[in-house]
């Protein structure tokens, strides 16, 4: 029999409040709180736990479109991986500010949800909240608006800092001509943002020209998407992934069947967001801004990032200490995994170096919302990749709007659900590849899970 937690927890809640009636000891935990140590009563130690906050996107107008709006739930690690409690996001989540689907960020230990609104009245609002647990987020800090500086619709993400620092970022572009209207190249104006999670307070803002070398710029390439920095790890510089675009410079008309370049990254220095250069890769071809998801993450003194577009199947990249791409480390998704075309959506390792990586392929088949998705378990040193069979598939399992995966040790907690159906939480020891089926996630029409937190 499934056990549906917003129940037993208004019962225990009630238990609760009749058993601080009776008793006055100020050991009482009073229940928000997950045990992080210590014992029972009875001296037993306590299992080590924390919240595992699951994301759903409510379908808009389409199946999957993720547009009306997001939910979230906590529960316990042990209730994640509990596969006789039930859920229920859509009907009991903490409904997140956000016109679209919020981007969500959280801090490591998964005790705290950052959040900045994206479009609508309230797009490019910050705010955090502290989880308690169910449909119990309470709002902590101060809310700030960052829509000044970088839009009502901002791309941002955490860095690896010890959850101080958030980062946001925008490009804007402008064809330029000459005195007899020939097509120059194309100026992209790119703004960095950092944001300080704590005292929700603008740290930096600058706002400068992108340039790429004077060949590809006069066969009209440009920066005209970035996304996701990542800090390296001496602190000192700003990794920020790229997607470039090319216009047909007889016509300044967009060009779309073109030469993929090699994948680049912009540098910066860090914190002061000064001095932009372009780094490029020989190994890896297309985009390195992602999507919805972290896409770059350091390790071990590098940081590896994911790329897209790919014409030889995405790749993990390598960008070493002295912030210049490591040649010599070719991960290529289609060679790891035996298919075509593989393009990595979301991925996320944990701190051994294996990671837990949501992809699609030229096989996938396609479903109501589009091509459905896979995981694969990932070695970052070895350069392996094998799909997770354990979890089941469906035509209707959509993960290109995928975003969160809650680390936990070695462990990472995913969700899967085709969309408008029900499904369960997934964990995968990333050291022993066990995987755990767990809650059961219970979907509502068109929509779907977008991840855990």
């Amino acid at each position: 029999m499934k056990r549906n937690l917003l129940n037993i927890r208004n019962f225990a809640s009630i238990l609760m409040i009749v058993g601080l009636l009776v008793s006055c000891s100020s050991d009482d935990n009073g229940g928000t709180t997950p045990p992080t140590d210590g014992g029972d009563d009875d001296g037993d130690p306590v299992e080590d736990t924390r919240w595992i906050t699951v994301a759903a996107a409510r379908m808009g107008e389409n199946p999957g479109d993720g547009n009306g709006g997001t939910l979230i739930y906590a529960i316990t690690s042990e209730e994640a991986k509990d596969p006789s409690v039930s859920i229920e996001p859509f009907d009991n989540g903490f409904i997140v500010p956000s016109n679209r689907t919020a981007r969500l960020q959280s801090s490591e230990d998964g005790s705290t949800i950052f959040n900045i609104s994206y479009a609508g009245d309230t797009g490019g609002n910050y705010t955090k909240y502290s989880v308690e647990g169910g449909q119990d987020f309470i709002q902590t800090g101060t809310e700030i608006s960052i829509a000044p500086y970088v839009g009502s619709a901002p791309r941002w993400i955490k860095l690896f800092d010890g959850d101080q620092t958030g980062s946001a970022v925008y490009v804007s572009t402008e064809h330029q001509f000459d005195s007899e209207d020939n097509y120059v190249r194309t100026e992209a104006t790119m703004g960095v943002l950092t944001l300080d999670l704590e005292n929700s307070q603008i740290i930096e803002f600058q706002e400068q020209s992108l340039q790429l070398s004077a060949e590809e710029e006069a066969n009209g390439y440009y920066v005209s998407r970035i996304d996701m920095p990542v800090l390296n790890e001496a602190g000192d510089k700003l990794y920020i992934g790229a997607r470039l675009s090319k216009v047909n410079p007889e016509t300044a008309e967009n060009d779309s069947d073109y030469e993929i370049l090699g994948s680049k990254t912009i540098v910066l220095d860090y914190p002061s967001l000064l001095n932009p250069t372009v780094i490029t890769s020989t190994v890896g071809h297309g985009n390195t801004n992602g999507y919805r998801s972290i896409n770059a993450f350091l390790y071990n003194g590098s940081v590896y990032q994911a790329n897209q577009g790919d014409p030889e199947g995405s790749h993990i990249l390598k960008i070493d200490a002295n912030n210049q791409y490591d040649n010599t480390y070719d991960f290529n998704l289609d060679e790891a995994l035996g298919v075509e075309g593989a393009y990595i959506l979301a991925w996320r390792p944990a701190a051994n170096g294996k990671a837990v990586l949501a992809y699609r392929h030229n096989g996938s088949a396609e479903g109501v919302a589009g091509a459905q998705g896979f995981f694969a378990l990932v070695d970052l040193e070895a350069q392996t990749a094998q799909q997770i069979t354990e979890i089941p598939y469906d035509p209707d399992f959509y993960l290109f709007q995928y975003q969160g995966f809650a680390v936990d040790g070695t462990e990472i907690y995913v969700t899967q659900a085709p969309v408008g159906e029900n499904g369960n939480i997934y964990v995968i020891d990333t050291e022993t590849g066990e995987v755990t089926q767990g809650a059961e996630l219970v979907n509502v029409e068109g929509s779907h899970f977008i991840g855990t937190f």
